[in-house]
């Protein structure tokens, strides 16, 4: 059996599919690249149908023989993730994998000055998307088992130092809770979970965030300009990511759930 295939129930060989999330730019760009390059049909969902489609022509560019979906989908939007996941099983009959990676920074503020609606909607973006996606896509990775992997990070993990940063952190906090109920709850279906937790990645993120008077907010911190143990300054890349993901949703991890990775060159050892 190759790399990329998987047998079904009738002892079929068939390649598996993985729908990412996120896949626009990015980190998740970087695991659809690497998913694609080791023969996986890889269902590439941006933010917009454009941004799906762009992301898709690079994907196609390295796939390893694999069919290359492109869907626009807002993750917030419950009923657009679920028709989405009902035509990756019309026109590919199956999910084997799922990479939650759509996410937003949001805005970055003093407690007293975040409002309501900003904070709704990082969470929405980060955390209830994450749920709709996994939600919608878990009928179909109970029917062969298979891997999710959700993109946190290390703020809300294991670094605190980024004040103004309530809601985001928040956000990747609870995608590390919800991770680890159902890797318990889908254990049984042979569904694998696991979490990443990326620190300082050379991605286009940190531009569409918006600080908002943190200037003299809480203790300085260097995050993301520090010092990196592993690497001084320099930055991870997306497909440094990617190769996590690939090891997280391959059988080199088949006894590996409801954990934790940190990718960070140890940054958030230190900051």
């Amino acid at each position: 059996m190759g790399k990329h295939d998987s047998t079904d129930a009738d002892g079929a060989t068939e390649r598996r599919v993985a729908l990412v999330t996120g896949a626009g730019s990015g980190i998740g760009l970087g695991a659809a690249l690497r998913l694609a390059r080791e023969g996986l049909h890889v269902v590439v969902v941006g933010h917009s149908q454009s941004s799906a489609d762009d992301a898709a022509e690079e994907v196609r560019a390295v796939a390893d023989g694999g069919q290359v979906l492109p869907l626009g989908v807002d993750v917030e939007d419950a009923a657009q993730v679920r028709d989405a996941v009902a035509r990756v099983e019309r026109e590919l009959g199956r999910i084997d994998v799922v990479v939650a990676s759509a996410g937003i920074n949001g805005v970055w503020a003093p407690l007293e000055e975040l409002e309501p609606e900003e904070w709704s909607r990082t969470i929405a973006v980060n955390l209830t998307g994450t749920f709709h996606t996994v939600k919608y896509a878990v009928p179909l990775l109970k029917a062969r088992g298979g891997a999710v992997v959700i993109v946190s990070s290390i703020n809300g993990t294991r670094t605190f130092s980024n004040t103004g940063a309530s809601a985001y952190s928040s956000s990747k906090a609870g995608q590390v809770a919800f991770a680890k109920m159902i890797a318990v709850e889908l254990a049984e279906h042979g569904v694998r979970v696991n979490v990443i937790c990326p620190g300082a990645i050379d991605t286009e993120i940190g531009d569409n965030t918006e600080h908002r008077n943190t200037e003299d907010l809480g203790v300085a911190a260097d995050f993301p300009d520090g010092t990196i143990p592993l690497t001084g300054t320099t930055s991870g890349t997306s497909d440094q990511v990617g190769d996590l993901v690939w090891f997280l949703t391959s059988d080199a991890s088949s006894h590996v759930t409801g954990t934790e990775v940190w990718i960070d060159g140890g940054q958030s050892l230190v900051v």
